[in-house]
């Protein structure tokens, strides 16, 4: 085997070994419990100030791409702080978390996670292929941030750059809705609330059309293109 060969398996299992250590940590510190509802995080962060903020951003981008729901992180947000700051920051972290989800599964672990994709993502490899950047945007408007979709994406041939700009114009929607309406769509312990069906349906008639506009996009560029890699 060869020296780069053997340093490339060895930083792959550095940052395997650094995932677990973190995961272990926060579940030691009693991390997981106060991820346990938004209402729990929401009183943590409060009480912590100014470094709310960054606390926010680095559990958000560190632990929802290992098995913390994002939602938790995002529905959190408007509870704490005015919806322009909870937008930023949801956004940040969401991102912040895709690109981690996203390079872990093209980067360290590829052919481990490529075996656990399943068979309803698998079936967008074509459109991928065809129209990488309308195919992520619409896979972000339609399941968000799965860590499941993370991995498929990381795995995948789309470009790192696709993937990351597909992904942002695809969160676009339904944070800024959950942001702006937040306490509207959910009761102070961040669970939902009946009347708010009607939010929904905007968010589908908005992911529509952002849907279409990437469409338009794709359409526009020339076929023989080269994408990023």
């Amino acid at each position: 085997m060869s020296p780069t060969i053997r340093a490339r398996r060895g930083a792959r299992l550095s940052v395997v070994v650094l995932v677990l250590l973190t995961l272990a940590g926060a579940y030691c510190f009693g991390v997981f419990e106060r991820l346990a509802e938004p209402k729990i995080l929401a009183e943590g962060l409060v009480a912590m100030g100014a470094w709310g903020y960054l606390a926010f951003i680095l559990a958000y981008t560190v632990l929802q791409p290992f098995g913390v729901p994002g939602t938790i992180f995002i529905v959190a947000a408007p509870l704490i702080w005015p919806w322009r700051t909870a937008f930023a920051l949801s956004m940040i972290g969401t991102m912040g978390a895709s690109v981690v989800g996203f390079s872990f599964a093209r980067f360290v672990a590829k052919d481990w996670v490529s075996k656990r994709i399943p068979a309803r993502l698998r079936k967008y490899d074509e459109s991928l292929d065809h129209a990488a950047f309308r195919t992520v945007v619409v896979l972000r408007l339609i399941f968000w941030m799965p860590q499941v979709l993370h991995a498929f994406l990381g795995v995948s041939r789309v470009g790192f750059w696709t993937h990351f700009w597909g992904s942002l114009i695809g969160y676009v929607p339904p944070l800024l809705l959950v942001s702006y309406l937040g306490s509207e769509m959910f009761d102070a312990s961040g669970r939902f609330q009946t009347d708010a069906w009607p939010i929904l349906a905007g968010l589908l008639v908005a992911s529509l059309l952002v849907a279409a506009l990437a469409r338009a996009h794709e359409r526009r560029r020339p076929s023989g293109e080269p994408r990023d890699a």
